[in-house]
């Protein structure tokens, strides 16, 4: 059985298109209707990219635990100087 093909763009298009917002939104200058609509996408791209992260998180943890039942202990991010 093969893996269903998600709507919408991938992870990495999403990514793109909204850096291109970004800087289309901070370099323009651009009448409100715009950008308005210009946020109202990135919004929107944006939460269907942290939709795939959750995703991709609950399949790492399904694949880490296997057989052995083992569980993931969440990684610790120290920032430099602390």
């Amino acid at each position: 059985m093969g893996q269903k093909k998600p709507e919408g763009p991938t992870f990495e298009a999403a990514i793109g298109r909204l850096e291109a917002l970004v800087r289309e939104l901070e370099t323009a200058d651009l009448p409100l209707d715009r950008a308005l609509a210009l946020f109202q996408e990135g919004i929107e791209l944006s939460r269907g990219c942290a939709a795939m992260l959750d995703e991709a998180e609950r399949r790492i943890e399904r694949l880490a635990q296997g057989e052995a039942g083992t569980r993931l202990e969440p990684l610790e991010i120290k920032e430099e100087g602390a």
